[in-house]
């Protein structure tokens, strides 16, 4: 994180986070096994940054995204957000973080009632919070497209009169409403088209310089991330292997599963043959996570020492974490 970041408190802080589901469970007792979602993570954000969150399918991204709003209860662990301690808070103690977090969802068809008109659904979201009231409530509908760039007259639509882009602006309309300190968004373009993907993109760094907004920004396009994060989480098998800076981190990964996930970036404009590397096997189950470091199973520089102990998520250089025995140079 840049000298700036640091003289700052994190606005969000994990410590520990852990999220496990029982599979298979029956009324037998002692039935099931334990889904390791999220395992231990240590994580802080801090106001201002965009922290992109990357990794395979699989890895626990969107459940720790999930965990961080609370929309997932905390299996263990502890989770502070602007100061307040919110690991088990319970439904009234978390309604008013409810204003200062907030959700974007990877496909906004889904994420918006189809039988209700926009007006309806934003004015829904300023009542419930009281934020606004009467003549002040049209007033703030206004603000609210005016800051996604959507028409006033959309208002009057329902959902499935736009396009999919549109449809993302308005639920990052509906997220603005309660005017937050933080937005997760979990994998916010990756359901639209190519040709829309950079303007929504632009339009997230467009409200995040106006509104001084937080997010963490979920995705697997490797890509996408750079454009858009100060600050990157690579995240393997529920576990965060390597934090650091942007550029820093892209141009130079420590950890091997970063180093071989960031060669996968297609980059036409450099020429010549560029090294592609290619890991064996597949990603283990969360269900029986392996020994030691997890990603030991795949990792052509792993040795006995990765195979018998987990390695600790620990700063080897200014702005730079990385949970490996024997980091990359």
């Amino acid at each position: 994180m840049s000298a700036e970041t640091t003289q700052n408190a994190p606005l969000l802080k994990a410590r520990g986070l852990t999220k496990n589901f029982t599979v298979g469970k029956t009324m037998l007792p002692g039935s099931g096994r334990v889904l390791h979602a999220v395992d231990a993570i240590d994580l802080e954000v801090y106001p201002r940054e965009t922290l992109g969150l990357v990794g395979e399918s699989g890895s626990g991204k969107s459940t720790l995204g999930r965990c961080l709003t609370r929309l997932y209860d905390i299996t263990s662990g502890k989770l502070t957000f602007d100061g307040q301690d919110i690991a088990t808070a319970g439904t009234v103690a978390l309604k008013p973080v409810r204003r200062k977090m907030q959700m974007i969802f990877q496909d906004p068809s889904a994420s918006l009632n189809p039988r209700r008109r926009v007006r309806d659904m934003l004015a829904e979201v300023l009542t419930v919070h009281r934020i606004r009231e009467g003549a002040a409530v049209e007033e703030r509908l206004d603000e609210l497209m005016e800051l996604v760039g959507l028409r006033r007259e959309y208002l009057d639509r329902y959902p499935h009169e736009f396009s999919g882009g549109q449809r993302q602006r308005i639920g990052i309309a509906r997220a603005l409403a309660v005017e937050p300190k933080l937005i997760v968004a979990d994998e916010p373009v990756s359901a639209l088209d190519v040709s829309v993907q950079a303007q929504v993109v632009n339009l997230f760094g467009e409200l995040r310089d106006r509104l001084n907004l937080t997010y963490v920004f979920i995705a697997h396009d490797l890509a996408v991330v750079r454009h858009v994060s100060t600050r990157v989480a690579v995240m393997y098998l529920g576990s965060i292997v390597e934090t650091g800076e942007t550029d820093a981190l892209y141009a130079r990964p420590h950890h091997p599963y970063t180093r071989a996930l960031l060669s996968a970036i297609p980059q036409p404009h450099i020429r010549g043959k560029r090294e592609r590397i290619l890991l064996s096997g597949e990603i283990p189950s969360p269900l029986s996570p392996p020994s030691g470091c997890k990603f030991s199973t795949r990792c052509p520089y792993a040795k006995d020492l990765c195979r018998e102990t987990r390695p600790e998520l620990a700063t080897i250089a200014p702005d730079r974490q990385v949970a490996c025995h024997f980091p990359l140079d």
